[in-house]
């Protein structure tokens, strides 16, 4: 298998890693777990290293702008706090929207970075 490839499995292995935990610790945080804080630094931390991960072995120069540009509007998703209405239908289903981004979020920001700079550092390298 080239390494194409098994990046970009390993990137959809981790976005649902994202959700499955997103699920998993907003119904922990649903349910008053008082846990919850601990496994979600935890969980958060283990995003960050995959997006780590991500970032220094599988995105391409000519992926570079479409991924950064959808890093952006992740964060800019998580931080509009717009699944909030979904309280007014079930409080679960604010937990489970606002977990999941924000896993996704971790996941992605730091490969976002990463790439930003190796982006920065190409085109220092060619002036």
């Amino acid at each position: 298998m080239k390494m194409e490839k098994i990046a970009r499995w390993a990137y959809i292995l981790f976005v649902v890693i994202a959700i499955v935990m997103g699920l998993a610790v907003g119904y922990m945080a649903y349910s008053g777990e008082p846990s919850v804080a601990d496994v979600n630094g935890w969980v958060t931390l283990v995003m960050l290293i995959l997006g780590i991960i991500i970032g220094i072995t599988s995105i391409t120069a000519k992926e570079v702008t479409p991924f950064l540009i959808a890093t952006i509007a992740l964060i800019v998703a998580a931080s509009a706090n717009v699944w909030h209405p979904l309280s007014n239908i079930h409080a679960l289903l604010n937990y489970w929207a606002t977990y999941i981004l924000n896993y996704v979020v971790a996941f992605a920001a730091p490969a976002a970075v990463i790439i930003a700079v190796k982006s920065v550092l190409a085109m220092a390298k060619e002036k």
